[in-house]
């Protein structure tokens, strides 16, 4: 990656976000890319500010660069406010996250489906904005499926239509995506889903693609969408949690055995459930709370159908 072609990258699309140290430090930080599977920043090195920065600006920006006396000067204007930024050298700041087990129900109906959707969404803007370099063998082969409409925001959106950032042609699959899906169609030895991507490649049109959308909550196709769930989560097991300190580590844990506990309940009454949480970014401090979901299995006679439970420190 090449910081400053990233840093024009930014500007072109009117992201300007900047994070302080919180001591007397010289590095300004300027958010990049965040999400539950990464926090990366471009780091102003030995820098200084000049001017009013506007945290909460949302209009449009302007900005230019020189280079004068050892030093670059990056100067951004907000609407009427101008901000200009001294330092001697741009440089990448990276924070990869285990994020297989992360959970966010903001759509009802398929949540296990949309928490899918969401997970390969994620990691495919890993995998575009930062490179392959970031992201494992099997992590790069399983972000070809949000190409892959029958699983993606086309069928199972994990956000409101509000917060979509709609891709080109998302009704149109790659070769890719539907190799990956037949792929794990024949390790779970689905015979039925292995007939219709065949179909699905000759004629990838969106009434094939709801179809199988359709099939992928059945209960007769359970076990292929569980074998993507395990890979994905495999794939990226391999990456740190987030840390928040010892005090909100310990309280974060509290309410996981919590949590664990009520699991335990509900096998014994013969519920499955999965355990998901939904945090907070790490270093960029956002208005998340921690919250830990369990998302338990309910019987269906076609489809698969589930119901959630979620935790939050603040209810403790």
């Amino acid at each position: 990656m090449d910081a400053f072609v990233m840093l024009q990258e930014l500007l072109e699309q009117e992201q300007f976000e900047l994070i302080f140290p919180e001591k007397n430090g010289q590095n300004i930080r300027l958010v990049y890319l965040m999400n539950d599977a990464v926090e990366s920043f471009l780091v102003f090195h030995n820098a200084r500010m000049t001017g009013e920065y506007r945290a909460d600006y949302k209009g449009k920006i302007s900005a230019s660069m020189s280079f004068e006396d050892s030093e670059y000067i990056l100067v951004v204007r907000q609407g009427e406010s101008v901000v200009t930024i001294f330092f001697e050298d741009l440089l990448t700041d990276v924070h990869l996250y285990d994020y297989g087990e992360i959970g966010h129900f903001w759509v009802k109906e398929y949540e296990y489906l949309r928490q899918l959707e969401y997970r390969l969404a994620i990691m495919r803007d890993k995998y575009d904005y930062l490179g392959e370099e970031y992201c494992t063998s099997e992590e790069q082969k399983l972000a070809m499926l949000v190409d892959f409409p029958p699983l993606n925001y086309c069928c199972y959106p994990a956000v409101p239509e509000q917060y979509i950032v709609p891709r080109i042609e998302p009704w149109v699959p790659t070769e890719e995506a539907i190799a990956v899906m037949e792929e794990l169609a024949v390790e779970a030895d689905d015979k039925g889903l292995q007939k219709i991507l065949k179909i699905y490649r000759k004629h990838p049109n969106p009434h094939i693609a709801k179809k199988i959308a359709a099939m992928l909550h059945r209960n007769a196709h359970a076990e292929v969408v569980d074998l993507l769930n395990e890979r994905l989560k495999k794939a990226v097991s391999g990456y740190r949690k987030r840390s928040y300190g010892e005090e909100m580590d310990a309280q974060c844990l509290k309410l996981l055995l919590k949590v664990k506990n009520r699991q335990q309940k509900l096998q014994k009454e013969g519920k499955e459930s999965v355990v998901l949480r939904e945090e907070p970014f790490e270093i960029a401090k956002d208005s998340i709370g921690y919250q830990i979901h369990l998302m338990i299995w309910e019987k269906g006679i076609l489809n698969r159908k589930v119901r959630i439970e979620s935790y939050s420190l603040e209810k403790e």
